[in-house]
């Protein structure tokens, strides 16, 4: 059979948006939901979510977050993994802590063990270890720094959150011990997850992201460019206009659009490829929460607008007095006939969403 181009892009709008489940489920089929701190209207998981889970509300994730057996943790990005994920990437290695900071680490952790959950502002308290400089060059507590990093490798998880705080709590992990086809087989499956989160994918953008699993595996980061050819042979593949696209050995492209507007978040499995979302919809969407007012062009938050197999806009959002307001952008002119109507719903869902209707 001959694949095109628009088969490519109906196979990835409808196993992206499955029919929208129960949230645990949805999680265990997306394996990994991106998480952004900015809400317009609401979090980016919680506009991922909200396509895929029967009746989803802003907020839910969080709410019942100790309940679903899913983590905070870094991935390719940081956000939300299953437990069934987070299990593959740990224990982390090869942190290169100095003696001092390891005793400090070790009394952090005796200190949160001892109480079983923490505030940061509770632990700094406690060991006023001063600041440090972070990332942005701002000033951080060198004691928040230290939880981080202690996250980050595994010693300590996010219990749950206040206020939008993260509160810590101990974490221990199974054995890093294995051999390397057990290794190799743990990478296998990580990069699986990533096909299945994103395919079909270009090959380029494959290549990027299985990259990308340096963050979550550092101590397997030499053998990704391995795993990546390992995954070439085993993944389906075609070749359209002269690119080679993969996707899960098994699935078949068939599928078909329906007549619904959807707006996606910015970090949407849909949208996050920019490579794809260029090929599949023809222009280049970018997020311009961090870019300067005078040199946007969609607006601080746009949000990619899909109707049927095509994304045709973008949309603004944002909640003034109790109301939905919205803005609306085309790549062209807007389509006639049933669009506008399935807008007004999508528009309606959203408010359902976020506890305005």
């Amino acid at each position: 059979m001959r694949v095109t181009l628009e088969d490519l892009r109906l196979f990835a709008v409808a196993r992206s948006l499955f029919p929208p489940t129960t949230l645990k489920r949805a999680l265990g089929k997306l394996g990994f939901v991106q998480a952004d701190p900015i809400r317009a209207p609401a979090r980016a998981q919680d506009l991922t979510l909200r396509h895929r889970v029967a009746n989803y509300r802003a907020g839910d994730l969080e709410r019942r977050y100790p309940a679903l057996g899913i983590e905070e943790d870094v991935f390719i990005n940081y956000g939300f993994v299953t437990s069934e994920v987070q299990t593959l990437m740990h224990p982390r290695t090869g942190m290169s802590w100095s003696s001092s900071r390891k005793k400090r680490a070790q009394a952090l952790l005796d200190f949160v063990r001892a109480r079983g959950e923490v505030h940061p502002r509770e632990v700094d308290a406690h060991f006023s270890h001063g600041t440090v400089t972070n990332y942005w060059g701002g000033s951080s507590s060198a004691t928040t720094h230290l939880l981080d990093e202690m996250h980050y490798y595994g010693m300590l998880r996010i219990a749950r959150r206040e206020a939008g705080i993260r509160i810590y709590a101990v974490k221990v992990h199974a054995s890093s011990a294995l051999d390397p086809a057990a290794r190799d087989a743990q990478i296998d499956a990580l990069v699986d997850i990533l096909v299945r989160k994103y395919a079909p994918i270009p090959a380029a953008s494959l290549t990027a992201v299985v990259s990308r699993l340096r963050y979550a595996v550092p101590q397997w980061r030499r053998h990704l460019r391995r795993a990546l050819l390992r995954a070439k042979g085993r993944l389906s593949h075609a070749q359209v206009d002269g690119i080679d696209w993969y996707w899960l050995a098994g699935e078949e492209l068939r599928s078909t659009a329906d007549d619904t507007v959807r707006l996606l978040s910015p970090f949407d499995p849909l949208v996050w490829d920019r490579r794809r979302f260029e090929l599949f919809w023809g222009w280049a969407y970018r997020f311009e929460a961090y870019t300067p007012v005078p040199k946007r062009k969609l607006g601080y938050y746009a949000l990619p607008m899909l109707w049927r197999d095509r994304v045709i806009g973008w949309a603004n959002l944002a909640v003034r007095d109790g109301r939905l307001q919205s803005e609306i952008g085309y790549v062209s002119s807007p389509p006639s006939g049933a669009f506008s109507d399935e807008l007004e719903a999508e528009l309606q869902r959203v408010r359902r969403f976020l506890g305005l209707d």
